[in-house]
């Protein structure tokens, strides 16, 4: 297994095999996939489920309701009252799962776009004290995510925001756009996501808000899954994303050199 490394402060604590992980789930017209996604999380892994619908317009609240009769670990929906974007959604998942007393929390996509079976490594490394925080990285070769399916523009925007990003922070992640990551609680106490966009620039937000507060960053490889269930944006969201990406970049340089200045 490839590891890689970002970052410089790391919590341990002998207390860490007893932690409680939460699994997080942003649901939004997930009814196709989300039992498939939950079956496939290693069930030693994890001690509780918690998702939120952000008012679908599919079968995903009803899915929910009856796949939490039949799994054994504890499983909370909430729906929002109306849609908040990706961003708005994670916002709620983070805030119930430290509500729900959440040691470390792992968010995870239920249109199972990303391997649910790795949750486990996501988990141990944290656990065990090598990181703050665990990113799944869909980039390990061009042949790999294209033959997956992933857009072919959408790769080359990964690759040329990924160096920029690592480049603008200082850091060598190999990718800055996945959404499966996992936290130390720490994490997400201490990086102010509440005022962060509730749109899809919410994940380059939070992995600024942690470089900015000294946590350190892993990342493991997982699996490219594009078919027609997985979301996506389309094009003229992925361009607004992509500016507003550089965006978010300029303003963390300009923080930081503030702060040199200071």
């Amino acid at each position: 297994m490839i590891l890689r490394y970002s970052g410089a402060v790391t919590y341990f604590s002998v207390s860490m095999e007893k932690s409680k992980v939460i699994v997080v789930l942003p649901a939004y017209n997930a009814a196709a996939t989300l039992e498939k996604t939950i079956r496939d999380v290693p069930e030693d892994s994890v001690h509780e489920f918690i998702l939120v619908d952000d008012v679908s317009r599919d079968d995903t609240m009803f899915v929910a309701q009856e796949l939490k009769k039949k799994i054994s670990k504890p499983f909370t929906i909430y729906r929002h009252d109306r849609n908040l974007g990706y961003g708005g959604n994670q916002k709620t998942c983070y805030r119930l799962a430290l509500e729900h007393g959440a040691d470390i929390v792992v968010m995870l996509h239920p249109d199972y776009q990303y391997d649910p079976k790795l949750v486990k490594y996501f988990v141990e490394f944290i656990r065990d004290g090598y990181f703050d925080v665990m990113l799944g990285s869909r980039i390990r070769s061009r042949q790999e995510a294209l033959s997956g399916g992933m857009p072919r523009y959408k790769y080359i925007a990964n690759r040329l925001l990924t160096l920029w990003e690592n480049v603008i922070s200082g850091r060598n992640l190999s990718e800055w756009h996945t959404g499966m990551r996992a936290y130390r609680k720490e994490v997400l106490a201490q990086v102010p996501y509440a005022g962060f966009s509730d749109d899809f620039v919410f994940d380059t937000q939070m992995l600024f808000g942690i470089i900015e507060r000294g946590f350190s960053i892993g990342d493991i490889p997982v699996p490219v899954r594009y078919f027609k269930e997985a979301s996506s944006i389309n094009l003229s969201r992925s361009i607004r994303y992509g500016l507003t990406t550089v965006w978010e970049s300029l303003k963390f340089l300009g923080r930081k050199f503030t702060k040199k200045r200071g």
